[in-house]
């Protein structure tokens, strides 16, 4: 199995991982002390196995030894990584609370009838056609470029606007003159 592991055959080395992942892992563990950490040093050291498969050191016919040793030097690079993450951040000044207008926004455009309706009338369209609208009306793309997001021609993207104008002006009270759906190729 390690002979082949070593020649890159992907199913041997799914064989030696399933044989030593528990023990490399409760290594791990033993040194993190953190499970989600054992984890990411598991996948790291198979990983780092894999990238020198040719080179492993056998003892007695097994690699287990150099998964381990390989699961200690990850586990102590992963520590200090997180020390100096944590020096790093505690060098950084807080950040000041900055208020969250979100809800009292969506309050002003829930209390707005016209606004309502249209954001009622925008969630009965077919998706196709509020990614058009979302794209060319609300974020002011060109009709180029909501093309080039969609993946679709410009031309197809001028029809599809054009159609979901109209389907959206049938949904919408014809009084609503908040918000104007005029726009040319930009």
């Amino acid at each position: 199995m390690l002979a082949r592991a070593r020649r890159g055959d992907p199913q041997a080395f799914g064989e030696l991982f399933d044989l030593h992942r528990d023990r490399v892992f409760r290594q791990a563990l033993r040194m993190t002390r953190s499970v989600h950490d054992a984890e990411d040093v598991t996948g790291m050291v198979f990983l780092e196995a894999w990238r020198r498969r040719e080179a492993l050191t056998e003892v007695d016919g097994s690699v287990i030894g150099w998964l381990l040793l390989t699961a200690n030097n990850v586990s102590r690079n992963l520590s200090r990584s997180i020390r100096r993450y944590r020096h790093t951040l505690s060098t950084l000044p807080f950040p000041e609370d900055s208020p969250d207008h979100s809800n009292a926004v969506d309050d002003r455009l829930d209390s707005h009838p016209q606004l309502a309706a249209l954001r009622e009338a925008l969630a009965r369209l077919p998706r196709r056609d509020q990614d058009v609208l979302s794209l060319c009306v609300m974020e002011e793309l060109s009709t180029a470029d909501a093309a080039a997001v969609l993946n679709i021609p410009t031309g197809t993207v001028k029809s599809r606007l054009f159609r979901a104008k109209a389907r959206l002006s049938a949904l919408v009270a014809p009084t609503n003159t908040i918000i104007s759906m005029e726009v040319g190729d930009r």
